[in-house]
Formats: C-alpha cells, sequence, structure tokens
C-alpha cells in the first residue's frame, strides 16, 4: 500500500530467462499483447510436499484426533530443494511445450513458469491466443494480469516488548532467532546498518531450512547478502514486456531506489539499537519488532509504476520455495478483482499454497479508508493489518507578536525563544529582476536568486504551502535550502487556500522552520502579517514590516493517552466476497498495528519521499507501515511456538488483542477524510478488527482457534457458483469436500454474520496450549440480536479441546450493523476475546429499524 506520508490523496537470470522463449513464426497478428496468468490442472510442487499433521499423545498422524494435540507446520523435507528444482524444471518444459503445441508458429513470450505454490506461467499473447490457451484440456484458468500498488523508534516501547515479548525470550539479542520474513516489496538497501550481521557480539546463525539466494548485480554487488540479509532477489519480467521499466530508475536487482521496502523490512526486522540521524538531527533510536530474525527479499514493486500480479506471484512462488516463515506483503490490488468472489485472484489463490505449506501472511489493509467496504485485502488466510496512531508525537507552533499561537508541524529547531523575528513574505522580499507576474510560483520559495538577500537576512521568511509540494513539483527541503541561502532567520510555511483537506507528516529541516497545516490558522497568520504592514499611500510601497515571531520547534516528541486510534486512511470492512456486500461473514482487518508517523530505515537513494532523500531514516505513515509490526511480532510467537500454524498465529494475535487506549476508555476512530480529529466514535470490529496487537499477550494466549487448508478450500467451495474456479486454480474437485463451510462457520477467533434471518448456530472450537484452566464464558449482544453461548463455563487440559456453541437470534428487523463481544475469562489469568458483528438482521417480529 501506498504511504500516507505528505497528504492524502544466480538471478538475473529469473527475470530475463523469458528472452529464450520468444517464438516467431510467420504471423503477423498486430492485435494488441497482455500479459495473462495461466494456470494448468495438474497440481504444483508444494501439494506433493508437507501439509499440516498433527501429532497426537506423541504419534504422528495425518487425520484429526481427539485428545492431545499439538501444532505442526508442514515437513522440512531435508531433500525437498533438490527435488523440487528438478521437478521444477521439468514444469518449465511441460509448460513451453504446451505453448508450442496451443501456439503453434504464433508470436509470444513466456516471462515466469511458476511450479511450487501454482502449476502455470505468466506469458505475454493477444486475447485470441489468450482464448486458445483457454481452450485446452490441460489448461484450467487464464487471468488478465493487474497491477498493484505499494500500501521505529519509540513503538517497540508503546507495545511493551522491552519489558515484555523480548523480556520473555531472552531479550532483543534473541528476539526473532532462526526465523525468516520474507518481504514482497520495493527491495532493500543492504548497506543500511539496520541490516548488518555484526551487530550483536552472538553472530547470526545461519537459518538451515532457507535455500534462497542473493543475486549480484553492479547496485547489488557481492557481499550485500549476509546472516541477517540471507535472500535477495527481483522480478520484472510482466514491466519490462509492457515497455515501463526504467533500469535506471528502478533498479534491475534487488537494490530499493523507492525506499518503501527498506523502511517495511526494518519495521519488522531491522537490527536493535540504530541511532536515528536526520537532517543532523537525533531522533532515538530504532529496532524492529523481531531484531534478532532474517530478512529475505523479493522485490516485484517500483516507484516508477507500482507492480503487476504475475510479478508479485513470482516473488511469492520463489519465496515459499525458498522456505521463508512468515510472508509481508504492504501492497493492495488497484481494484477488486472481479469473478465469483474476491478471494479468486491469482495472488491470494498463490498465498492460499503457501499457507498450506505453513506460512503465516501479513498483509496490509489498504490506505483506501475510511468509508465502509473500503478493504483490498480479502481472504480469511491472510491476516489483514490495519493503521492506528501511537502515543508519540511531534508538534511544532510558532508564536506571534500579538500573543497568539499557532499549532504546526515540522521536525526543525526553534528560533532563540528570548527574541521575535520579522516576518518577510516571499512575495515581498522579490529581487529587482522578478515579480510575481513572471513566476506565479515564486512564492513557495524554490529558488534563492529571485529574492533579496538584505531584505530577508535575519529575518523569518513566509512560503506558501501549494498543491505543488502535495505533487512533488516543490519541496520543503528545496524552500528550506533557499532560506539558508538568503541567511533566513526560519521559514514559516502557510497552507494555501485552495489546499484543503491535507494531512501533512512532519517534515525533517535543518534550520528553524514550521508548516502551519491547517488553512483557518494559515488565514490567521497572514492576517495579522498583512495588518502589521505600513504601506507608503502614494508609492505603496511597504516602508515597516510590522509582523513579528518566533518559532518554537518541533524536534522533541509529545506523548499522549488518546493512542491508538485508528486513522482515517486505513481501510475498512465489511470484506464483502464480491463487490456488492450482501456475503461479508469475514472479518476485515484482522487488527490494528501502529502505521502513523514510524520511524525506520530508508534507502540511501529513495525517491517515494522527496523530503527524506539522502537520509538513512525517514517517517512514513500508513497501513504498510502497520503490516510488517504484525509480521516481525509473528515472528516471535513462531520463535516461542514452532510448530504453530498460521491460524493458530493469527489466533494467537487477534484474541489477546486490546480494545482500549493508554487512558483507559475505548480505541477512537477517525472517520473523517478532511478533519480526522473532529470526527471520532468509538471503533467498532470493522474499523479495527478483533483490537490493537498486544505482543506481549500474543505469547500467552490460552486458547486458540485453529484452521487449515481443508477448511479454506471447504468454505471456497461453499459460495455459490464456485466449484468451476475452486478447480480451475487448485486442480481440486469440491466433490472431495463433502462438508460446505460458509464463512461464519470458519473456525475464525472472530464471528460474522451479513445476514441473520432470524436465528442461526455457529460452532467454535479452541484449544489449549497453556496448562489445565477453568474459563467462565460472557457476552454483551449487538443490538437486535440476542445471543447464548454454551457452556458458560468449561475446565479444559492442557492440549485439550472444546466446542462453543453460539445461538444468535434476531430481536429486530434492521440493515444496520451492529456489534458486541464474546469473553472467555480463565481462572489463570487468560482472557480470549471474540468479536461479534451481524449486519442485515431479519426478525420474526414486526418491528423494524
Amino acid at each position: 500500500m501506498g504511504n500516507i506520508y505528505v497528504a492524502h490523496l544466480v538471478v538475473v537470470v529469473v527475470v530475463f530467462c523469458f528472452l529464450p522463449c520468444l517464438c516467431q513464426g510467420d504471423s503477423d497478428d498486430a492485435t494488441t499483447s497482455d500479459v495473462y496468468v495461466v494456470t494448468l490442472r495438474h497440481a504444483p510442487v508444494s501439494h506433493y510436499y508437507g501439509g499440516l499433521r498433527r501429532e497426537v499423545n506423541g504419534f504422528k498422524d495425518a487425520a484429526a484426533a481427539p485428545g492431545r494435540t499439538q501444532f505442526n507446520k508442514p515437513r522440512r523435507y531435508g531433500n525437498i530443494t533438490k527435488t523440487d528444482k528438478r521437478y521444477g524444471s521439468y514444469i518449465s518444459r511441460v509448460h513451453d511445450s504446451l505453448l508450442k503445441k496451443v501456439l503453434n508458429g504464433e508470436k509470444y513470450l513466456k516471462l515466469y513458469s511458476y511450479h511450487y505454490l501454482i502449476n502455470g506461467f505468466a506469458v505475454l499473447v493477444t486475447q485470441q491466443q489468450a482464448e486458445k490457451l483457454s481452450r485446452s484440456s490441460e489448461v484450467s484458468n487464464v487471468v488478465l494480469d493487474f497491477s498493484v500498488r505499494t500500501a521505529t523508534t519509540h513503538t517497540p516501547q508503546f507495545l511493551g516488548l522491552p519489558q515484555g515479548a523480548w523480556f520473555q525470550d531472552g531479550g532483543f539479542e534473541t528476539a526473532g532467532e532462526g526465523v525468516v520474513i520474507g518481504f514482497v516489496d520495493t527491495g532493500i538497501d543492504p548497506t543500511h546498518p539496520s541490516f548488518d550481521d555484526n551487530k550483536y557480539e552472538k553472530p547470526y546463525p545461519v537459518p538451515a531450512h532457507f535455500s534462497g539466494i542473493c543475486e549480484v548485480t553492479r547496485d547489488f554487488p557481492s557481499g550485500s547478502c549476509n546472516r541477517k540479509l540471507v535472500g535477495a532477489r527481483h522480478f520484472a519480467a510482466s514491466a519490462i514486456t509492457r515497455g515501463i521499466f526504467n533500469s535506471t530508475q528502478d533498479y534491475a536487482s534487488p537494490f530499493d531506489g523507492d525506499g518503501h521496502g527498506t523502511h517495511t523490512a526494518s519495521v519488522a526486522a531491522g537490527n536493535h539499537g540504530i541511532p536515528v540521524i536526520v537532517a543532523g538531527h537525533h531522533f532515538g533510536n530504532a529496532s524492529g519488532m523481531a531484531p534478532r530474525s532474517h530478512i529475505a527479499v523479493y522485490k516485484a514493486l517500483y516507484k516508477s509504476f507500482g507492480g503487476f500480479a504475475a510479478d508479485v506471484v513470482a516473488a511469492i512462488d520463489q519465496a515459499a520455495q525458498d522456505g521463508v516463515d512468515i510472508i509481508s506483503l504492504s501492497i493492495t490490488p488497484n481494484r477488486r478483482p472481479p469473478g465469483v468472489a474476491t478471494f479468486f485472484n491469482p495472488i491470494d489463490m498463490a498465498l492460499l499454497s503457501a499457507v498450506k505449506q505453513g506460512i503465516f501472511v501479513v498483509q496490509a489493509a489498504g490506505n483506501t479508508g475510511p468509508s465502509p467496504t473500503s478493504m483490498f485485502s480479502f481472504s480469511p488466510w491472510i491476516y489483514t493489518v490495519g493503521a492506528a496512531s501511537h502515543d508519540r508525537v511531534y508538534s511544532n507552533s510558532i508564536f506571534l507578536g500579538n500573543n497568539v499561537t499557532i499549532p504546526g508541524v515540522g521536525l526543525a529547531p526553534g528560533t532563540d525563544e528570548s527574541k521575535l523575528y520579522k516576518l518577510i513574505h516571499a512575495h515581498h522580499a522579490l529581487s529587482n529582476d522578478t515579480t510575481v507576474a513572471d513566476d506565479m510560483y515564486v512564492g513557495e520559495c524554490q529558488d534563492a536568486y529571485k529574492f533579496n538577500k538584505s531584505l530577508i537576512k535575519g529575518n523569518l521568511l513566509m512560503c506558501s504551502y501549494s498543491i505543488r509540494f502535495v505533487l512533488g513539483l516543490s519541496t520543503i527541503k528545496r524552500a528550506s535550502e533557499t532560506a539558508k541561502n538568503l541567511s533566513a532567520a526560519g521559514v514559516v510555511f502557510y497552507m494555501d487556500p485552495f489546499v484543503i483537506g491535507f494531512q501533512l507528516n512532519p517534515v525533517p529541516m535543518k534550520m528553524p522552520g514550521i508548516i502551519i497545516a491547517s488553512t483557518n490558522d494559515s488565514k490567521v497568520l497572514t492576517q495579522y502579517y498583512n495588518s502589521s504592514l505600513e504601506i507608503d499611500a502614494v508609492s505603496k510601497k511597504i516602508v515597516k514590516f510590522g509582523a513579528v515571531a518566533t518559532i518554537c520547534g518541533g524536534l522533541k516528541p509529545n506523548y499522549s493517552n488518546v493512542a491508538p486510534k485508528v486513522m482515517y486512511y486505513s481501510a475498512r470492512g465489511p470484506d464483502p466476497e464480491d463487490s456488492l456486500p450482501h456475503e461479508a461473514d469475514i472479518l476485515k482487518p484482522n487488527l490494528l498495528a501502529p502505521g502513523n508517523f514510524i520511524w525506520a530505515a530508508w534507502s540511501s537513494v529513495g525517491t517515494d519521499s522527496v523530503e527524506f532523500l539522502g537520509e538513512n531514516f525517514a517517517l512514513m505513515s500508513g497501513t504498510s507501515m502497520a503490516a510488517p509490526h504484525v509480521a516481525g511480532l509473528a515472528a516471535l510467537i513462531r520463535q516461542k511456538f514452532p510448530n504453530f500454524s498460521p491460524a493458530a498465529i493469527g489466533s494467537a494475535l487477534s484474541t489477546t488483542a486490546s480494545l482500549y487506549d493508554k487512558s483507559g476508555g475505548p480505541i477512537m476512530a477517525q472517520r473523517s477524510y478532511a478533519s480526522p480529529d473532529q470526527n471520532q466514535p468509538p471503533a467498532t470490529p470493522f474499523d479495527m478488527g478483533s483490537g490493537f496487537v498486544n505482543a506481549s499477550g500474543a505469547l500467552n494466549p490460552g486458547l486458540v482457534f485453529d484452521s487449515g487448508y481443508d477448511d479454506y478450500m471447504s468454505f471456497l467451495c461453499g459460495i455459490n457458483g464456485s466449484a468451476p474456479v475452486v478447480l480451475n486454480y487448485t486442480g481440486q474437485n469440491c466433490a472431495l469436500y463433502n462438508l460446505t463451510v460458509y464463512g461464519p462457520d470458519l473456525n475464525l477467533p472472530s464471528i460474522t454474520i451479513s445476514k441473520l434471518n432470524q436465528s442461526r448456530i455457529v460452532q467454535r472450537t479452541v484449544q489449549n496450549i497453556a496448562q489445565n484452566e477453568s474459563y467462565s464464558v460472557g457476552w454483551t449482544a449487538p443490538n437486535g440480536v440476542s445471543v447464548k453461548v454454551s457452556p458458560t463455563h468449561f475446565c479444559i487440559g492442557s492440549g485439550e479441546r472444546q466446542v462453543l456453541s453460539v445461538l444468535l437470534n434476531a430481536t429486530l428487523s434492521s440493515s444496520v450493523a451492529s456489534f458486541g463481544r464474546i469473553g472467555l475469562f480463565g481462572n489463570q489469568g487468560h482472557v480470549v476475546n471474540i468479536p461479534l458483528s451481524v449486519m442485515v438482521k431479519i426478525s420474526s417480529n414486526t418491528t423494524t429499524s
């Protein structure tokens, strides 16, 4: 997902191996070609290896059985890599043979052969050729490629890691050790100290289960990878075939020319204690959530164009084949996938196979909030993370000579507090050779040569912040350099009245400065300035600048108790299975994590934010920043519970989530784009999922809800008209799944019902991973619904399971969503939180709402 940062609003061959596959015949077909993702009926490699297994009373058994059960990832076979490579090469030849047979003598270009998570390929063909492929008996599915987009110093303390999760497992020196997190993003800057493997006295171990490699190119030379950064590849074949790949700007290597990928990787797994120095100012020391975990990078996103599904699927397929434990995706599609259901798209289906392999998948919810059903992460096997604030805020202010203080933003020092400085508007300090008529943008202060230095020297230069700053045509950095070159005491930006509803991140400035983000506050400043001018009645020239001020500075953070809160841009549920919200029985997002004003590593040439160009760290906002927080915390869970299934990891995170902010009040949700702080009701599960992540609690959940590949397949087969699509994507027949599972019946740590027609019984199964414990059950019913849970008390031994039955009755008819909760309270201190969400309610009574 794209960041919210200035405003709303041996493997090079892997990518280029398609060149020999360019086949030409006598055809002169001039029809436009597109990239298509083609899936074959034959199963991929991963379906022959692994699969979740259970150990019952110490004995391995493929089937579910009563009694003491442990969660297990799929087996990591010692020879799987060699076997897989031989089979992968064979599948690639099969793909080539099929293309030659179906498209005999015609032009086409195969980009990738997928063989690990899905059996298929990406190919550049015309629509007519795609139709030919779809008619082949060996082909199950043909999908047009689609575009995707990209969706910390203090958050470890805010999440309680030093005294909590890290402390439980031996401190930051061991947090996440042995776990490999794979990042599908814009790459990484391997020179950053956040990824150095010599940071600790104890050397990094080599993760034995990981078999990935490191590409070597001119801008990603030999030695870029190490025991911390254990793998790096890039995927751009789909972009290259479209002619939009710029190798100079986008880097044909894993190197990050954007900054986004470096940022997300360090949030999850960056080294501990790295000094954050930006614009010459020290903002503390940074650490990832799991600073001892390993990083593997699969670059499939690029600054100039985003990315494409064909490249992303190739990246995911490779990550799973390499043996990553977690996949972090700070990306979402540009549009809602068409068809029977949103779940049926190449990315989500590849991730389903990844989950089958025991890989926990985290995805950003998207920055498309605050509208309902704005979610762009869909499937129940994907863990979706929304963005929340944390308690650290940077604020700045300017004190005017009329005793008025105006708030603003800007990571900048203040002026001398004991002095007041003259305010000089840029339009009133032009050189003799410059007029506003000549340069209508001169008020943005982008060129020092256009100003009178003697007039500005020692004073505060006032500059206009226009839409051009939002578009990157003008920059704060350039205006600050102008002020510095003119020997100004500081620089003050006021908001252009035509720039309405923008929320600004704090921007670094080396000299005293402030940005007044509010148009109303900017009017207060300009009115004071204009009223203080003395103008000669005859010449109409300014004879005296009477307005004075001092900048207070914004380098020191403040800490607020009103945190966390759901950020306005964080995408919201419900999560309908198609474009109409008739079936929205999966809770999304799953969880909130810190995503606003996040300090993390930045690429040395990162251009995603012009204001941080050339810096080693950047302050970014977005659900892109929230997702890697959870990926890192999932690494801590995987480290402590290596046999947990992906669903069990997600359950531990969800059931222990917090519902309250630091003050003890309910978590609030921003619901306004233009004025987010003016409309903040309590958050619902469609805003925050189960709540705000509780890092320490997730390592001691007590009870967990588990689901597996067969459950998700039964769910997909339960969607009306889905059987052919399921067969096309997975090669499996829905007739094999004799039990149809609907959304509310999946064993998720939440209950969401899009349409409650009078009454319904929903069951959940919990498993105890702690010691023997007694639980009592309580609940709060959604408005218009009566709830009864049985049993209301139960004792559960270690490793045992308990089935809970939840009876929901509609007591009035309503189309307004309402929410409640079920709580399981253990006598050993465990508390399990299960959110209830009911949308349309149809009562047997005549009462309506």
